[in-house]
């Protein structure tokens, strides 16, 4: 019988740094697909506040203790490193833990380097800490949240993450190069 070893879904591609830019692969974790069973969403949003958490309103997150709630879509959003247990009968729930890639961009010129992949504003003014949305990095689909003043989490399927890293690191290495032009 093969013996197969497990992987992240961004093995051997990072960390990568460039200038004042960090791209880390954030820490494996569950994640749970949540969409409230017709009638339900008040007993839902009740059970993930008894994890610390809530139901999320639209392009909202909340985060306690290494765990989150996402939004990610009418009627539905993401959990993220907790036990889903508690909403078993109330919620459909599917377990997509192996399914995604989650990435860490982090510095000053974050936005700037997002600007380039994302045809939103993520400006501190118009994408607050706490923010989250669906939207696309690139070609591919991604859920991206403001987590810090300069740190977005990201999201992309995991048969994506080597693309989203390239895209990432080439807008990463043009802010760097364009920051040094104008520095000298």
């Amino acid at each position: 019988m093969a013996s197969l070893i497990e992987l992240t879904p961004c093995d051997g591609l990072l960390p990568l740094r460039i200038g004042d830019l960090t791209l880390t692969e954030l820490s494996s974790a569950r994640i749970t697909s949540v969409a409230p069973l017709a009638g339900k969403d008040r007993a839902v949003a009740a059970a993930l506040k008894e994890m610390g958490l809530g139901w999320p309103a639209p392009g909202r997150a909340f985060a306690r203790d290494g765990s989150a709630c996402l939004w990610s879509g009418r009627g539905q959003a993401m959990l993220i490193g907790a036990d889903p247990k508690g909403l078993s009968n109330i919620a459909a729930l599917t377990d997509q833990s192996d399914g995604w890639a989650r990435i860490r961009l982090d510095g000053a010129g974050a936005e700037v380097v997002l600007a380039r992949l994302v045809p939103l504003d993520l400006s501190q003014g118009s994408f607050g800490k706490g923010q989250v949305a669906r939207t696309s990095l690139g070609h591919m689909m991604m859920l991206v949240t403001r987590t810090g003043v300069a740190a977005f989490d990201i999201m992309v399927f995991r048969s994506m993450a080597r693309t989203a890293i390239h895209e990432l690191e080439q807008a990463m290495k043009a802010v760097a190069a364009r920051g040094a032009v104008f520095v000298s």
